[in-house]
């Protein structure tokens, strides 16, 4: 099936998602990365909601511009590197979509179904193509104190895809594959 979904999602909209189908997004997204969620983890409050967004494993490659900033590049980064918190993140965020490239683990398989959310799969090296769907750069944190790849964007998106749900909230995973011998 393929959806095109508004962000914030319903719990009932992240349930009717299944691995296998293609969903767009239009919304708020944040980039966040292992620095990033380290920060976010351990502050109490922090300057922006992220449950109203989807999380994004992206280290964006951008320009400044007389206007502000421009997206050059957003192409997806390794979401792996991020298991050893993502569960916890979850806990703390409730975020609902997750996006990133290479899949997750168990831990973040289990908080997705805990907390209803998903991992959705985007196309490694199609950077300029994400960055096609930015209408909007609309803020960024910890740019001093990360850099550019590391820091958090907040991006307003329109039809942000194809992502593939990788990994639902019903305990599936393309990830995760039984073969018959």
């Amino acid at each position: 099936m393929e959806y095109h979904l508004s962000l914030p999602v319903s719990f009932e909209d992240v349930k009717k998602l299944h691995v296998g189908d293609i969903i767009y997004v239009s919304g708020r997204v944040f980039t966040a990365r292992d620095e990033a969620h380290h920060i976010m983890l351990e502050k109490n409050n922090i300057p922006f909601d992220p449950s109203d967004m989807a999380l994004f494993h992206c280290g964006p490659l951008m320009r400044k511009t007389k206007e502000g900033w421009e997206v050059v590049s957003a192409g997806p980064t390794t979401s792996s590197r991020m298991e050893l918190f993502e569960d916890k993140f979850l806990e703390k965020y409730n975020v609902k979509i997750i996006i990133g490239k290479g899949g997750m683990g168990k831990n973040t398989q289990k908080a997705l179904q805990k907390y209803i959310s998903i991992y959705a799969s985007y196309t490694g090296g199609a950077g300029a193509l994400a960055a096609d769907k930015v209408e909007e750069v609309e803020d960024v944190y910890w740019l001093d104190e990360l850099g550019m790849p590391e820091a958090v964007w907040v991006f307003k998106v329109k039809d942000f895809g194809p992502l593939v749900v990788a990994m639902d909230s019903h305990g599936n995973s393309v990830y995760r594959r039984r073969f018959k011998k």
